[in-house]
């Protein structure tokens, strides 16, 4: 007893910690000054500022198509290449792309930034027309995307049971019938919570995308660092709410979608098991 009180009291304090600077700054989003020094009244002036701000309202609207387009693609890709390293009969290939896999996730945003600046600014010395921007900051957000999706998709695949995949051949199924009806169906979870994976990180990203942001385009995270520098702006605050908010509904819809999988996945259970019983 005295492990698991423990245990709950340790979490407790992990949880304040993460979340008190969370709900400060979402607190004096709704303050009437505009400042963080003290509490001087509720008020939705720094909401209405914000909204008044194209500007900003724009870079939020490309960082969210950038994160959604980037997610979108790096699932897509991950997904090919965790079938790849799956089902690879060659026990060195497989080694090696799941060693290439896991280099951005072990390497510093900081060189991985360094890395994609100097890939793009000799891209650009070849091709005139190339310049960095939105398909640069868009290509990086697909490359450190792709291990996570392959890392939330691989797991899956290893629990699959391969039985299934050869007793719908042995029946005469092609290949991408069994794609659709038995192997995609069973990685669904694993799609999902990559795709989700990527967008948050997509989402978030700082250090990547400070060093291959040009051409006038910025995303949400480089432009509240650009302001946070020149001081304490509440207006910041309230656009951190908005998004806080949007955060927990993504983080909603992805608990429902998996719960829905898993009920799914009881009542076809709980099917079989009836057509066992009946024969």
């Amino acid at each position: 007893m005295k492990k698991i009180s423990g245990a709950k009291f340790y979490l407790a304090v992990v949880f304040i910690l993460l979340y008190l600077p969370i709900f400060y700054l979402l607190f004096y989003s709704f303050n009437v000054a505009d400042t963080m020094n003290s509490f001087r009244g509720f008020s939705l002036v720094h909401y209405q500022t914000l909204f008044a701000d194209s500007r900003l309202l724009i870079i939020v609207l490309h960082t969210f198509i950038l994160a959604f387009l980037s997610a979108l693609l790096a699932t897509l890709i991950g997904l090919a290449g965790a079938l790849l390293i799956y089902y690879s009969k060659m026990k060195w290939l497989k080694n090696i792309l799941l060693s290439f896999n896991n280099i951005l996730l072990v390497s510093p945003d900081v060189i991985i930034g360094a890395s994609f600046l100097i890939f793009f600014t000799l891209l650009g010395s070849i091709f005139r027309q190339f310049q960095l921007g939105f398909i640069s900051v868009l290509l990086s957000h697909i490359a450190f995307s792709i291990p996570i999706v392959v890392l939330m998709v691989l797991p899956k695949l290893q629990e699959m049971n391969d039985s299934m995949v050869d007793a719908a051949a042995d029946l005469g199924a092609s290949s991408f019938q069994i794609m659709r009806d038995i192997v995609l169906p069973f990685l669904t979870p694993g799609i999902i919570a990559g795709y989700f994976m990527a967008f948050t990180y997509s989402l978030d990203d700082f250090a990547v995308t400070f060093f291959v942001t040009g051409n006038g385009f910025s995303t949400l995270s480089v432009e509240i660092y650009s302001r946070a520098r020149q001081g304490i702006d509440l207006e910041i605050n309230a656009l951190s709410t908005l998004v806080f908010l949007f955060s927990f509904l993504l983080v909603l819809g992805y608990y429902f979608i998996s719960k829905g999988n898993v009920s799914a996945k009881i009542r076809k259970n709980r099917l079989k098991r009836k057509k066992v019983d009946w024969s």
